[in-house]
């Protein structure tokens, strides 16, 4: 029997919970045991229970979110995984390294500066380790364009133009469910777009400095339904009856069914509500220019209603110019379903939906020189084998990565400074500087690592 196994405690039962329960039961099994879940919701708790069950793994205790110390005390945790919303983020991220366990969380860190300044200080004073899940990191099309700025074929770093669109079915998802509430989700521009700050920091190696924000909730929302003259619409999209293209019906997939349907009655959280009803305090359109330390300058947007889900990167240097284009989705079609969840590893390059071509591209332009596109090389499994790639590193430990792609709490704070910076200019009407967010480790970096 093996006796050096980690163990592991995962808070936060949701779907995200799925692929660490899958990668410590099977290819890490070796590795890695599952000790304990922590989830107040017990429907969600069975149905993960069931599935431990049927790969034939020893059960783990359950436990609530109150009950977390006690949990890592009696089972000996060695790390906690955190799955939970984001807002939850920073005291249990707090509560575990005072404990004695270190953690693995998924982005966001967290949603604002001051609890920021709590997980930094609780590193400070535990001494414990912080791994931020950062999957951007490890897709080869993303590796492949670090490959070329690090490599220096287009020079120092001048500015960088980043357009993200995300569809009406990935994207309106956002909108139903506690992500369409600021306080639990700093916006998209936290949630979301701190993927994408963490790519531009990391693929240009610099830090942010100052950052001008713009934007609104200009299609979803109660009040642009009026505005539009949309008829009366139902709270939720899990009912009978005709369906339209924006309501999701939990009964329709498996998976949701069992993880939100069944389980609202013990907690009230609805993952269907209205994209178009009432209470949405979030932005749908978002627009950025963040000024870096090493003088380069992004200007960023994020559109979360288009018929297409992709994203368009063009990163300028002093030698010449690296393009990146990825197109995941090329059309929503209103009788297709609107099951959320979009793997770009099932769709293969070439293939074409209403004419637009799914695929991705790298072009590398130095001056007086023809373009050339870079191959991309990508292995089996999600986002083209970034996800074996990133469980490796979580439960085996970084190798020797010459790209620097495991990723630290420093990397989740200059990500999300980004968002938390964007969302007080969006407030203000007036560009944030990073230091004024009263965050040490922002304003005495020593530059981003390598």
């Amino acid at each position: 029997m093996t006796t050096n196994l980690r163990r592991y405690a995962i808070v936060g039962t949701g779907h995200r919970a799925g692929m660490y329960v899958e990668a410590i039961l099977g290819e890490y099994a070796d590795r890695a045991e599952l000790v304990a879940l922590v989830e107040p919701n017990p429907q969600r708790l069975d149905a993960h229970l069931r599935r431990i069950a049927e790969a034939g793994a020893p059960t783990p205790s359950t436990w609530g979110p109150e009950q977390l110390e006690q949990a890592i005390a009696d089972e000996r945790v060695d790390r906690v995984i955190i799955t939970a919303r984001d807002d939850l983020h920073a005291e249990l991220i707090v509560r575990s390294l005072e404990a004695g366990a270190d953690v693995v969380v998924e982005k966001p860190l967290t949603i604002d500066a001051g609890s920021a300044a709590a997980i930094e200080q609780a590193v400070a004073r535990t001494g414990r380790e912080v791994v931020i899940t950062f999957n951007y990191r490890y897709s080869p099309r993303n590796s492949a364009l670090r490959q070329i700025i690090q490599d220096g074929r287009i020079g120092r770093v001048t500015s960088i133009d980043f357009s993200w669109v995300l569809d009406t079915k990935h994207g309106a998802d956002y909108f139903r469910r506690w992500h369409r509430e600021k306080e639990h989700s700093g916006g998209l521009l936290v949630h979301k777009s701190s993927h994408h700050f963490d790519l531009v920091n990391w693929w240009i190696r610099s830090e942010p400095a100052r950052v001008y924000a713009s934007g609104g909730l200009r299609f979803y929302g109660a009040e642009n339904a009026d505005a539009r003259g949309l008829a009366e619409r139902p709270a939720r999209g899990t009912h009978d009856g005709a369906h339209d293209p924006f309501e999701l019906d939990l009964r329709d997939d498996a998976r949701l069914r069992e993880l939100y349907h069944g389980a609202e009655q013990h907690d009230g959280y609805l993952r269907d509500r209205d994209v178009f009803g009432p209470g949405i305090t979030i932005e749908d359109n978002l627009a950025l220019v963040v000024d870096y330390r090493s003088g380069a300058t992004l200007s960023y947007s994020l559109n979360a209603h288009s018929p297409w889900e992709g994203y368009r990167v063009a990163v300028n240097g002093t030698e010449g110019r690296v393009e990146l284009e990825v197109i995941e989705r090329g059309a929503v079609l209103a009788d297709e379903g609107l099951h959320p969840v979009l793997d770009p590893s099932a769709v293969h390059a070439g293939e074409a939906e209403s004419g637009r071509p799914i695929g991705e591209r790298v072009l590398l332009q130095r001056h007086w020189e023809d373009a050339v596109e870079i191959p991309i090389e990508s292995g089996p499994g999600g986002h083209g084998g970034g996800d074996a790639l990133l469980l490796s590193d979580v439960f085996v430990g970084p190798g020797d990565d010459p790209l620097g792609r495991p990723a630290d709490w420093r990397d989740g704070l200059r990500s999300i400074a980004v968002g938390i910076a964007g969302n007080r200019s969006l407030a203000t009407g007036l560009p944030v500087r990073i230091d004024e967010l009263g965050i040490e480790t922002l304003v005495h970096a020593d530059g981003a690592r390598a």
